[in-house]
């Protein structure tokens, strides 16, 4: 229940600060419902063919610009857009969140924009990155990045050969583009859920605390602490490795400066505990396999957060 709780908060907010950057939604005159028969449409079949023409159109130009489509993990959801920027949005929805501290969600936990698409096998993955990559990495744009990694229902993809490969491209793009743990400029985000592979390229992905609406939205005078291994890493001036009980991709060997998961207590008293990640995805990146092909033997775990 709580993911269409999700995606409910994630239509109102995406929607306010959509209007906000976008203005509000337009809809032509096609939007209206068809007009009775005129008299050139005696034919029976031409009127019903009219009338399927008008109703599809119809349809179309009632595509709004967000749409709820299935990810094929438990507690993540996959929102489509249609003529809006994914990072641009997103980034503004957490500036605003991070400028005012005012909190505008209670079930979403993190939210992630998805710009291109692939299929989550190696040699895919990085022929799709060496253009994908290119508007930020390639000379003379350059800039230093951390490259994060998440899969979940999926277990034949080697998350180490994936940073490597992909922190590759990148040096190959520009020497100059350096990696940076701390506080780099760019993260490339790498998001595999069953046979495909999200990608994004964001911008202040520490200040903002890896996204997460829960957590920046906190006021610096907030007696709640982090949780308490967070804690105690990012005391040290290293970006946190958050555990929280995450098995879905257990069988991958463990880098502390790469491996990140969102706390699981970041829930208020007496309110629901943030249980969904939802990700926002441009249309032409929100691809039919997403949702259609599955990796045999792989398990979804309910418990699995960003």
């Amino acid at each position: 229940m709580n993911e269409r709780k999700c995606v409910e908060e994630a239509y109102s907010l995406l929607n306010e600060y959509g209007d906000d950057l976008y203005g509000p939604e337009k809809f032509t005159d096609q939007d209206q419902p068809p007009s009775g028969g005129e008299g050139e449409d005696d034919d029976a079949e031409a009127a019903l063919k009219k009338e399927v023409g008008d109703i599809k159109a119809s349809t179309e130009m009632r595509l709004r610009r967000f749409q709820s489509v299935e990810s094929g993990a438990n507690n993540v959801v996959f929102i489509r857009t249609l003529g809006i920027e994914p990072e641009k949005l997103v980034h503004h929805i957490l500036q605003d969140m991070y400028k005012t501290k005012k909190k505008k969600t209670r079930v979403i936990l993190r939210m992630l924009p998805i710009s291109g698409t692939c299929k989550a096998f190696l040699e895919d993955m990085k022929k799709y990155a060496e253009t994908f990559l290119e508007p930020w990495f390639k000379a003379p744009n350059k800039g230093t990045f951390q490259i994060v990694y998440k899969a979940r229902n999926n277990s034949h993809v080697n998350r180490e050969e994936v940073i490597k490969e992909l922190a590759g491209i990148v040096g190959s793009l520009n020497s100059e583009n350096k990696v940076d743990l701390t506080n780099p400029q760019y993260t490339v985000v790498v998001e595999i859920i069953k046979a495909v592979c999200c990608l994004s390229v964001v911008k202040d992905y520490v200040l903002f605390r890896k996204y997460n609406l829960q957590e920046v939205a906190r006021s610096a005078q907030d007696p709640r602490p982090l949780h308490p291994k967070q804690a105690a890493q990012a005391g040290n001036g290293e970006e946190a490795k958050l555990e929280a009980g995450d098995r879905s991709n257990q069988n991958d060997p463990a880098d502390g400066k790469n491996s990140q998961q969102a706390p699981e207590n970041s829930e208020e008293q007496g309110q629901p505990k943030p249980v969904s990640e939802t990700q926002v995805a441009h249309e032409e990146g929100a691809k039919p396999e997403l949702a259609s092909q599955v990796t045999e033997g792989s398990e979804s775990n309910e418990n699995d957060l960003l």
